[in-house]
């Protein structure tokens, strides 16, 4: 569902030195839209940055959303803006709850992953599967106690029983532990995992040994940090629909270009991780540099994210 609705900064509370949660309410009374696990929603903050959050509170409270907000050392300005500039009371928009990351229906057995604030869209996928004595494992990586979120909140929850902390694991002790966890492969598991991009893509390593690739499931909560625009170079976007050509330079996306020459387009997480601003392509052949797509999408070459990817060729056609 498209548009916006406000709601109330009600509750901001520290979790860690690090991250903060935040619980919103409707600004005009009545009930939250509903959402199921694994959804999240955009932040429409009042610097002009559009940020994702997954939603960790129970999809059952239909009166408050929660999300978990770390503060970034390489903020872009969403993270830093929220820490810093929010307070209890502030009426923001906010879109309606989406989900790229949803859980599979009746799973025999379900291995959660989560790394550092990570766990925010693991949470809800833990309780739900504890309310419905699904056989399932959490295990939570984290660098100490100190900085583990939900720390609290999960001891006391019907979830610790079935939960596992790690704490402060070189690279190497972090897949020892992964191909502990991941091995031998049971026929009918799901795993799903969510954190930093070295965290998943050790993971997906190890999984990848025995796990077949549709029982595994992710969500990044950051992109990778971009790639030097030292080797790409420029081309043009021809927008088939508006019979309009515009040339993208090395050093902006397509995103940024159409933008400028007033193409109303989508964007939220300007980092290829959302699919908000997901395009047809027309023809020519995309430069995929997302993370949404999967690989079989990506090897098709008839949509693409226009906050990141680019061309392979001199030329683009999208429906637009």
């Amino acid at each position: 569902m498209k548009g916006t609705l406000d709601v109330l900064v009600e509750a901001i509370d520290r979790e860690t030195p690090e991250i903060i949660s935040i619980t919103l309410a409707p600004a005009n009374g009545g009930a939250l839209p509903p959402f199921d696990c694994g959804s999240h929603i955009d932040l429409h903050l009042s610097n002009g940055l559009i940020r994702q959050y997954s939603l960790w509170g129970s999809p059952e409270d239909g009166d408050r959303y929660r999300i978990a907000v770390k503060k970034e050392a390489n903020s872009r300005g969403g993270s830093r803006h929220v820490h810093e500039a929010l307070s209890v009371g502030d009426i923001l928009p906010i879109s309606y709850p989406r989900n790229n990351f949803p859980m599979t229906p009746g799973p025999e057995r379900v291995v959660l992953l989560a790394g550092g604030v990570g766990i925010t869209p693991i949470l809800p996928m833990a309780e739900e599967l504890e309310r419905n004595d699904t056989d399932y494992e959490l295990h939570y990586f984290t660098r100490s106690p100190e900085l583990t979120a939900f720390a609290d909140h999960i001891a006391s929850s019907p979830i610790a029983g079935r939960t596992s902390h790690h704490f402060g694991l070189a690279p190497q002790e972090v897949q020892r532990e992964m191909a502990r966890i991941l091995a031998p492969y049971r026929p009918g598991s799901h795993l799903y995992l969510c954190g930093p991009g070295p965290f998943i893509e050790l993971v997906v390593a190890e999984a990848g040994r025995n796990w077949p690739r549709d029982a595994v499931h992710l969500e990044y909560f950051s992109a990778a940090p971009p790639a030097s625009t030292g080797g790409q170079e420029g081309f043009e976007v021809y927008l088939a629909k508006a019979g309009q050509s515009f040339d993208v330079p090395a050093d902006m996306s397509i995103a940024e270009v159409l933008l400028e020459n007033g193409i109303g387009i989508e964007l939220s997480c300007e980092q290829g991780i959302c699919g908000t601003c997901l395009t047809r392509v027309v023809d020519g052949i995309p430069d995929h540099q997302d993370m949404f797509l999967s690989e079989e999408e990506h090897a098709q070459n008839d949509q693409m994210t226009l906050c990141v990817s680019r061309c392979k060729g001199n030329r683009l056609v999208l429906d637009i």
